[in-house]
């Protein structure tokens, strides 16, 4: 019997213990993951993982910590939303570039445009993307860094030629002249 009184408040323990860690840290949590644009709910998926982790970490023979529970939990979470984050922000819903598309009324392409679209097309969904921006938006490559993500303007002009050459090489191998493209 008393080994089963001593369980039960092992446990009344343990339990306590989790509520004051997530009093503690939970807010703490949120507040960091409001900061990084997160919501209430992006704040408890990331704080619920980080307990998991640490839950895993401490159930380890010789696990051991130099900082306080909290603190270990806090920065589990902000390594976890830190990595999130960073997927996140190279990844756009569907639902949001259908409302960034729009095609007028009365679009209806010439053959000389089906042609021109069909080459951009050889080149990938990238190098249009960036030629659009470059030649049609007039971006400015400091700015089509920042738009398309590449990591500085230099990757991103390198990027620019490799795209270009890629049309030229179409053309080339299509022997297909200026001339097929204007009226």
């Amino acid at each position: 019997m008393d080994t089963m009184v001593a369980l039960k408040e092992t446990v009344l323990l343990r339990e306590k213990r989790e509520e004051e860690v997530y009093e503690w840290a939970f807010p703490r949590v949120a507040g960091f993951v409001s900061h990084m644009g997160g919501s209430l709910d992006d704040a408890r998926d990331v704080f619920h993982d980080a307990l998991v982790i640490w839950f895993e970490l401490v159930s380890k023979p010789h696990f051991s910590i130099a900082v306080s529970e909290e603190a270990y939990i806090l920065g589990i979470a902000k390594h976890i939303w830190i990595n999130r984050y960073k997927q996140s922000r190279n990844t756009v819903s569907l639902d949001a570039m259908e409302k960034e598309i729009s095609i007028p009324e009365d679009y209806f392409p010439t053959v000389e445009n089906k042609r021109l679209l069909r080459i951009l097309e050889v080149a990938g969904k990238k190098c249009m993307d960036l030629l659009r921006a470059f030649y049609f938006e007039q971006l400015s490559v400091k700015r089509l860094v920042q738009k398309l993500g590449y990591a500085n303007e230099h990757t991103a002009s390198v990027q620019k030629y490799k795209c270009l050459g890629k049309i030229r090489e179409t053309i080339k191998e299509k022997s297909l002249a200026y001339e097929d493209f204007m009226d």
